[in-house]
């Protein structure tokens, strides 16, 4: 049998309670998926998944309320008069760019 070590790790208790349920269902114990992930951080040379922020999610008009639209007015407003501004060519570029269109 091989020798083991342990590991102690602070945790938000939802959040390993959800991971204990998911792991649960596929009848994977924690510490069996915390060997498989320490053992691709070894074979990977790094974390085995990218790490990054989500995606921006651009939230639809309909879906602000009349404050929060009125705070993105301001928002627009105080770049506009601060001259922080893009020229129509340079925004439909980048809307080109980053949505693939």
């Amino acid at each position: 049998m091989a020798k083991t070590t342990n590991l102690y790790v602070r945790l938000e208790p939802g959040l390993k309670e959800q991971a204990e349920s998911v792991l649960g269902q596929l009848g994977i114990p924690v510490s069996n998926a915390v060997n498989i992930f320490l053992k691709q951080v070894v074979m990977q040379r790094g974390i085995p998944f990218d790490v990054k922020l989500p995606p921006i999610q651009h939230a639809a008009l309909s879906d602000l309320t009349e404050k929060e639209i009125n705070e993105e007015l301001e928002k627009g407003y105080t770049d506009f008069t601060q001259g922080n501004t893009k020229s129509a060519e340079k925004v439909f570029s980048d809307i080109h760019r980053d949505y693939g269109i």
